[in-house]
């Protein structure tokens, strides 16, 4: 199954309304923001890192960036970096790399969201592919992943 089919049929498990959303191919967050007209602030991108070994997902809106100072007060890991493609890549068999929505929960990886994402109403993300979105309401992601909210992102100069 592939990514998408696996978010529809758990949020329909679940009775999670959502709006699946198609535009052209692109690769970063901010794009899909601009193509989809939506806030950048909706936008979830989620970054994989490897902690101590471990990989987490660090959820942030598009503009944003993860602080790594800052993950690494928050989680008390010693090791902290971002995780190379190839490390996440089997982590997530089902989705193109650097796809990957922000249910960790799936995929048994722990996850993180910065407040600054909470706050939304709803959020939107990558489902697999470099062009296809979901949106759902925050707090029923929140529900169903039961995410770590902390403060660990900083908005990006520039975007």
């Amino acid at each position: 199954m592939q990514c998408k089919e696996k978010m529809e049929t758990y949020l329909r498990e679940h009775q999670v309304p959502f709006e699946e959303q198609q535009h052209p191919r692109t690769f970063s967050a901010v794009t899909i923001a601009e193509s989809e007209h939506i806030s950048s602030k909706k936008v979830a991108k989620t970054v994989i890192m490897k902690l101590d070994g471990q990989l987490v997902c660090f959820v942030v809106p598009a503009t944003y960036s993860v602080d790594l100072d800052t993950v690494q007060a928050i989680t008390g890991a010693k090791a902290v970096r971002l995780a190379h493609e190839e490390e996440f890549e089997q982590a997530f068999p089902d989705c193109e790399v650097g796809t990957m929505p922000p249910f960790g929960n799936l995929y048994n990886i722990p996850v993180y969201v910065d407040k600054s994402l909470a706050v939304e109403e709803s959020i939107t993300f990558p489902v697999g592919t470099y062009t296809d979105t979901m949106s759902v309401k925050y707090a029923d992601f929140e529900q169903l992943v039961h995410p770590h909210v902390t403060m660990f992102a900083r908005a990006q100069v520039g975007l």
